[in-house]
């Protein structure tokens, strides 16, 4: 079998606060082949984001890798240092952040920031600068005119698109979205979700794609990974978390939105809120909202058993990976 993309292995990220360290990524595992698109789902301070953080070693004090390895085509990134991880970014892979106009330069034109990203990883003539940045804009529907915008100058769909064209001129084989769709309304996110979907086929690289929102991947992941408090509680491929979903977390995900096809539903949302990571309760981390909570789920904290296709931590199935 060849090596995936990206491999990361019992991954642990720790924030360091005045009341002890807090573990915001539990021993988390992740593999994404080539061209393969992976979504990771949960609820805002799940963790997500502060994992494809780890991921991209963009993690900045009090945050820090407390074990477990990422790997990259092979090399172990958390090893590396920030001249080697410089030399990998936007070249190799690339992150895509959840504020565009946090992220893009205020008092730059797309052009000269563009520039600036080509010029960090190679020798370039201004005229290749020029043309690359303008393929990449036409490939993400803005018009290359724009190149000459300041950020404040474009709406919020064109500089999430503007930030997803600077992500790919380097053509690298992974892209790091953070939440890229979460400032825009629902039509602009479909619209940006299509065109991420066909620019990943078209050009082959591999996206990793966090959201809050399970319904907006639904038909654009390969694979899905569901966070509740630092861990992964269901992983497996996208249709069958959606089809089957193993664990009452992602049931209750599910629930939550709503269907425009089919019989009107009542639905229901999650009870509580999620635990405080610098104490979280003794066994199962999702026993205070479950509504299928057993007495053994207080004091047994659950594996990732095999269930199908998928793999869910939930003592309900046990029994069945014990069989």
């Amino acid at each position: 079998m060849p090596e995936p993309l990206l491999s990361v292995t019992d991954l642990t990220v720790v924030y360091d606060t005045a009341r002890g360290p807090v573990m915001a990524v539990d021993h988390v595992e992740l593999t994404v082949e080539k061209g393969q698109f992976t979504a990771v789902v949960g609820e805002s301070g799940c963790g997500k984001s502060t994992l494809m953080f780890a991921v991209a070693q963009l993690l900045n004090p009090p945050a820090r890798i407390a074990g477990g390895t990422v790997r990259f085509r092979g090399e172990n990134l958390v090893t590396l240092g920030e001249r080697e991880l410089n030399a990998l970014r936007w070249r190799d892979f690339s992150v895509v952040l959840q504020s565009a106009m946090n992220a893009l330069n205020p008092v730059a034109t797309l052009a000269a920031q563009y520039k600036d990203a080509m010029a960090a990883h190679g020798t370039y003539t201004n005229e290749e600068i020029r043309a690359r940045s303008g393929e990449v804009l036409d490939l993400v529907g803005i018009d290359p005119v724009h190149l000459h915008s300041y950020p404040h100058q474009l709406s919020g769909g064109m500089r999430q698109r503007a930030m997803i064209a600077m992500a790919l001129l380097l053509t690298p084989d992974l892209v790091i979205m953070d939440e890229p769709t979460s400032a825009l309304d629902v039509v602009a996110q479909r619209s940006l979700m299509v065109q991420i979907k066909e620019l990943q086929q078209l050009l082959g690289f591999a996206v990793v794609f966090v959201t809050h929102d399970m319904s907006l991947v639904s038909h654009f992941s390969d694979q899905l990974l569901v966070m509740y408090a630092g861990q992964v509680v269901e992983q497996g491929p996208t249709r069958t978390v959606f089809d089957h979903p193993s664990h009452p977390y992602s049931r209750g995900l599910l629930e939550a939105f709503p269907s425009i096809r089919g019989p009107r539903v009542p639905l229901h949302g999650i009870p509580g809120s999620p635990p405080d990571l610098a104490a979280p309760p003794a066994g199962c981390r999702f026993t205070p909202r479950c509504p299928l909570v057993h007495e053994r789920c207080h004091v047994s904290e659950p594996a990732l058993y095999e269930v199908g296709a998928a793999r869910s931590r939930c003592l309900l199935h046990l029994t069945e990976a014990a069989s």
